[in-house]
């Protein structure tokens, strides 16, 4: 489901094409910010069709719709970092090939490509953000920083010390930005992305399940107790990605402004009021 329209509110099953197409057509919007997905890479192993046939088929609906309906309008296709797989160089750029790694991966380059193709075969103004991992308040607990933070708030409030932390292979590393920086560089790129083109969302900062889960534990003031679960370790997985946002920041002049550290922050914090909440 998508909320295409703040003027009716509409909420739309994307996988409903004349849905789409009347939805686009009522709002007439200038911007879409198409990022609906089936969105977690260990899910997409478990359901590789779902995936692949869902977030493409989505990714079509929405773009025909503008298509037909609002050609004049602005589409911000995310895409995700995910798409490079196994990197030849870091930081990877927008010239790295596309060799995604798991099912999630491949069916976001296929979308990507798919808005590449809108553009150029039919001269709509879309842009392709790739955007690396994200997180802050509000994301939900199937994501790294959110379930490592949701499990450090669940100790706090329950006197743990020290705090059991529970993760996948500690030392994987990705480039994280905070998602208001990630928010504020999609509407510059609505504003001021060139169409066709693909630009990096990222922070250039990577950071390890391991190293994420030591500095959680210094902003709760807590000892953390690291178990690595054999479950959670994917045996096909890219060790490292990190990106450069040069071209990004080229065009818009945008800059990740959020330190990794207040992510953390703020993300505890947000869970322990939503367990206090709960309570």
């Amino acid at each position: 489901m998508a909320d295409l329209s703040r003027r009716t509110g509409a909420r739309v099953d994307l996988l409903d094409a004349e849905a789409v197409r009347s939805a686009v057509d009522e709002a007439r919007p200038e911007v879409v910010y198409h990022l609906a997905a089936r969105a977690h890479v260990g899910r997409s192993w478990h359901e590789p069709g779902l995936t692949l046939l869902d977030n493409l088929t989505m990714t079509l609906h929405v773009l025909e719709a503008v298509r037909l309906a609002a050609p004049d309008a602005t589409v911000v296709a995310v895409s995700s970092g995910e798409v490079y797989g196994p990197p030849a160089s870091l930081p990877v750029d927008e010239r790295a090939g596309l060799r995604p790694q798991n099912p999630y991966a491949v069916s976001k380059a296929g979308a990507d490509l798919l808005a590449g193709f809108y553009a150029d075969a039919h001269g709509l103004q879309v842009v392709r953000p790739r955007a690396f991992n994200h997180a802050g308040p509000g994301q939900a607990p199937v994501y790294a920083i959110a379930t490592f933070a949701r499990q450090v708030a669940v100790g706090l409030e329950a006197g743990d010390d020290p705090i059991r932390v529970v993760t996948g292979n500690p030392e994987t590393r990705r480039d994280y930005t905070d998602v208001r920086d990630v928010v504020r560089a999609y509407r510059e790129l609505a504003e001021h992305g060139e169409a066709g083109e693909v630009y990096n969302v990222c922070s250039g900062r990577p950071a390890s399940a391991s190293e994420l889960v030591g500095w959680l534990g210094e902003a709760a003031g807590r000892d953390i107790d690291h178990v690595v679960d054999p479950a959670l370790v994917r045996s096909h997985e890219v060790l490292e990605l990190r990106g450069s946002h040069a071209k990004l920041s080229t065009a818009t002049g945008w800059e990740p402004r959020i330190p990794l550290a207040t992510t953390l922050v703020d993300t505890v914090a947000w869970w322990r009021e939503q367990l206090a909440a709960e309570a």
